[in-house]
């Protein structure tokens, strides 16, 4: 998620020779040992020693540096209502940052509690014995109404909950509606408006679309949007390791894409967020897939929530699927061996009181999982009402689902074809061979 700039690529990547995804795992392991041993001063004080904090409060590591003020304002609410202050802590390299707690867990210095990831990412931290069930701080939340019930599968391991939700971001499409009145637009409510807001805009020389394998991440972006509004069952199969890559589905979603593609519809592939939110709000990009939490970028770039900012679902391709919608969220996680663990216990059955959630989500300018908490700002608050008042099935982000590192290798093969979109084809059948090694690996597991 950095905001570093990348060589450009051609606008039409179909012009380009194919890359090859392997080495870019290479440079990744490169990277995570040459980051380890940098950071090992880091992170010897990040997690702590065996005297902890001070009394009455506790450290919570995470690997976003624009999560410490959120967490800060949510440490100084917790206080208001009798809970320790959490002390937010970093290491804002990703992958250091998870190596890192893995090798802690073992250990006695481990950090008190963690801000880590949901879905699958949480279910194999589960499996280390390293971490807390919160089980009854769950169903404490969901008694009160603190805490959407539907959430639950995503923080869950063999029906015990390992992790809380922080926040609650919706996966949207942002606009400038100033932009779209100018071009006779509305936001899309149907797939065919879609099409015809994107054939409109390039027409007038406005790029459609922002499409991205720049820091890697992003390029699944595309496909988990596609595939959720052709067919959001299949999106759940898939992601889960219940049906295949080489599906005839999944086929229709990449060819979508290299549609669009054809059409010249995309941004070049090394447009970071950034410069894309900048760039929608100045009128030269039309609109900028991303999870709601984009907002706090959007806002520092100029963007007014109802007048140069809006977002929408980008609606269903097939009016006859489950309406669903994309989230993600983070979880809250305590440690087993963390030298303040009575701490960070009463941490876990206040974060998600009504104060705190409020304190945390309106700094963070992001969605909320306490659906008594009022939104951050009118845009968050127009989506929640559509996500609630349609009852729009939740899916879980591509990036928590599946075995961890079978997300990993399938992010890379994602960003071959969105280089060269001709690969379709070859790229799912790649995508499909890890997949087949992976979840046999991950079941195997299952049964220890």
């Amino acid at each position: 998620m950095s905001g570093r700039r990348h060589s450009r690529h051609p606008r039409h990547p179909a012009a380009r020779a194919p890359i090859t995804p392997r080495p870019a795992l290479e440079r990744r392991t490169l990277l995570r040992a040459a980051a380890t041993g940098a950071l090992a001063a880091t992170a010897a004080t990040a997690c702590g020693s065996a005297e902890g904090q001070p009394p009455g409060k506790v450290a919570v590591l995470g690997d976003s540096a624009a999560w410490e003020k959120p967490m800060a304002a949510a440490g100084s609410a917790m206080e208001s209502v009798a809970a320790p202050r959490l002390v937010p802590q970093v290491i804002p390299f990703l992958e250091s940052f998870e190596q890192i707690v893995r090798s802690s867990l073992r250990t006695r210095k481990t950090p008190d509690m963690l801000k880590y990831w949901s879905g699958y990412r949480l279910q194999d931290l589960a499996r280390t014995g390293g971490i807390v069930d919160l089980t009854r701080q769950w169903d404490d939340a969901v008694a009160k109404g603190w805490v959407d019930a539907s959430l639950r599968g995503a923080f869950t391991y063999r029906r015990r909950v390992y992790g809380l939700p922080m926040n609650l971001a919706y996966w949207v499409f942002f606009y400038n509606p100033q932009v779209f009145r100018e071009h006779r637009l509305e936001a899309p409510r149907t797939w065919d408006d879609f099409l015809t807001a994107c054939a409109r805009l390039k027409k007038n020389g406005i790029t459609p679309l922002h499409g991205t394998a720049g820091d890697r991440w992003p390029s699944f972006i595309w496909f988990q949007e596609i595939l959720s509004r052709q067919d959001p069952r299949f999106y759940d199969d898939l992601m889960n390791g219940r049906e295949r890559y080489t599906d005839p589905r999944a086929e229709r979603a990449l060819r979508t894409l290299a549609s669009f593609f054809d059409k010249d519809w995309f941004t070049p592939m090394d447009t970071n967020h950034p410069d894309a939110a900048a760039a929608m709000l100045h009128g030269k990009l039309g609109m900028v897939p991303c999870g709601t939490w984009l907002g706090s970028t959007l806002g520092a770039a100029g963007g007014k929530p109802g007048k140069n900012l809006g977002a929408f679902v980008l609606p269903m391709a097939d009016p006859k699927a489950r309406p669903s919608v994309i989230f993600e969220s983070s979880a809250l996680v305590a440690t087993v061996k963390g030298p303040d663990h009575a701490e960070a216990l009463r941490a876990t059955g206040a974060w998600l009181h009504p104060t705190v959630m409020k304190a945390f989500s309106h700094t963070l300018q992001d969605g909320c999982p306490n659906p008594k908490v009022e939104a951050a700002n009118p845009v968050i608050e127009g989506l929640a009402k559509k996500v609630r008042g349609d009852k729009l099935w939740l899916l879980n982000r591509f990036w928590e689902q599946g075995p961890p590192e079978l997300v990993e290798a399938t992010v890379d093969d994602l960003a071959g074809f969105l280089l060269n979109p001709s690969s379709y084809r070859k790229t799912l059948r790649t995508m499909q061979e890890r997949a087949d090694d992976a979840w046999q690996v991950w079941r195997e597991a299952e049964k220890t």
